[in-house]
């Protein structure tokens, strides 16, 4: 269970950062290799998923999801200086609870 939390969160702050970058440099104006450096880190968040334990693709990528909305809620918060208001954090415990019923519910 810990080793596919670490890969959630690496891939979150792969893509997350990646995206950032490439923001930066499309909305704000940054310099081109922020793009260059936002597409090779949105690169490695593609490979990293893979190295998941889980045979079903469509049920990591589905509960990655839930874990993707935390962190991009705590990027927002830590980054960009919005604090996440009551609704933010009840959607993001929905969406936690939705990663473990996917993950780590019994199937036959």
């Amino acid at each position: 269970m810990i080793y596919t939390l670490i890969l959630f969160i690496l891939a979150g702050i792969a893509e997350i950062g990646g995206g950032y970058l490439i923001w930066l440099w499309l909305r704000d104006g940054g310099p081109y290799w922020y793009g260059i450096i936002g597409g090779i880190i949105l690169v490695v968040y593609g490979i990293i998923p893979t190295l998941q334990k889980f045979p079903s693709f469509g049920r990591v990528y589905a509960a990655y999801g839930g874990v993707f909305i935390i962190l991009s809620i705590l990027w927002g918060w830590g980054v960009d200086k919005k604090t996440p208001d009551t609704y933010d954090w009840i959607g993001a415990a929905i969406c936690l609870i939705g990663v473990f019923v996917i993950l780590w519910s019994p199937r036959h």
